[in-house]
């Protein structure tokens, strides 16, 4: 009888130390990860948000001033502009772009041959939208003498320069925006391809036209697909930066009607040399971007329709 809890207890002994250095192991692999975790996410983080109470000019140490950055922060008329088109762009561009993900996705969705050629194709813009070389691209095919002007010259329009209106300049970079449709459509094709094909062929028996099809089962089927890629592109789109440096010339011009938030934080940070006024303002975008995601998910059970 000793014999068998001698080598019970053995056996467990074995199996503690082999689950001890599996987790060293474990930790081992992960150690990276964590390193860059605190080092280039958290430790910023920390630092940003220390940097946010503070007067700090990049050339000399900060010097705390409590909530003085955010106070000046309402009473800066920049700041609010920069907050208006922001909210324009945003609440402009990001509904534009999935409807234009949805309805190429539905064309997709058909089964036409070459289908992996064109969902690569059509994928690209989201690749290459936010480089430099798309921006400055578009600065020139909007520009004066750009390719839109040219075409609206052969129908006998004059054009204007369109990133140099203070009008117009916004609008190029929402279509922009609009164009990187890539990722939400390759997301809504997969969730067309999950719809049971059963809903259609039953609803068509009942007499049910493809519009009515898509309003009663495409749409209520697809609404968190609708859900996850609203979320994502509202954030994309908050933090967008590189087309508005661009195609603006890094001032947010004409007379600021490209002066996106991030922009005019960027300019705040680097060329005033207001770090503290910029870590603030970083903040507070935390806090824009936070508080409609969670409306949103608050939003989101009165019209997303999940399986059970």
């Amino acid at each position: 009888m000793s014999s068998v809890i001698q080598e019970v207890a053995s056996t467990r002994r074995t199996a503690g130390e082999r689950r001890k250095g599996d987790g060293r192991m474990a930790a081992l692999f992960l150690a990276p990860w964590f390193v860059g975790l605190f080092l280039i996410t958290a430790g910023p983080m920390a630092a940003s948000l220390y940097l946010s109470f503070t007067d700090y000019d990049l050339l000399s140490a900060p010097t705390w001033i409590g909530v003085d950055n955010y106070v000046r922060m309402f009473e800066d008329p920049r700041l609010l502009q920069s907050l208006q088109v922001t909210f324009t762009y945003v609440f402009v561009s990001v509904p534009l772009q999935l409807a234009a993900a949805l309805a190429l996705a539905l064309v997709l969705d058909k089964g036409m041959r070459g289908l992996a050629l064109y969902r690569s194709v059509y994928y690209l813009p989201s690749l290459l939208g936010g480089s430099v070389a798309i921006a400055i691209l578009w600065r020139q095919i909007f520009g004066a003498d750009g390719l839109v002007n040219q075409v609206l010259a052969l129908v006998g329009i004059e054009g204007t320069g369109w990133v140099s209106h203070p009008d117009h300049a916004l609008n190029t970079l929402i279509i922009l925006n609009v164009w990187t449709f890539g990722a939400p459509m390759v997301i809504f094709l997969a969730g067309l391809r999950q719809i049971p094909r059963m809903y259609y062929e039953a609803a068509s028996i009942d007499g049910a036209g493809r519009l009515r099809q898509f309003w009663s089962i495409t749409v209520p089927m697809l609404t968190p697909i609708v859900f996850f890629n609203l979320v994502l592109q509202l954030i994309n789109a908050f933090q967008n930066f590189t087309q508005a440096f661009v195609v603006s010339g890094g001032n947010g011009g004409p007379a600021d009607s490209t002066l996106l938030y991030t922009l005019y934080l960027y300019r705040k940070g680097f060329a005033d040399l207001d770090m503290g006024y910029a870590s603030a303002m970083a903040w507070f975008l935390l806090l824009i971007i936070g508080g409609m995601t969670l409306v949103n998910f608050l939003a989101s059970k009165y019209w997303v329709h999940y399986d059970d």
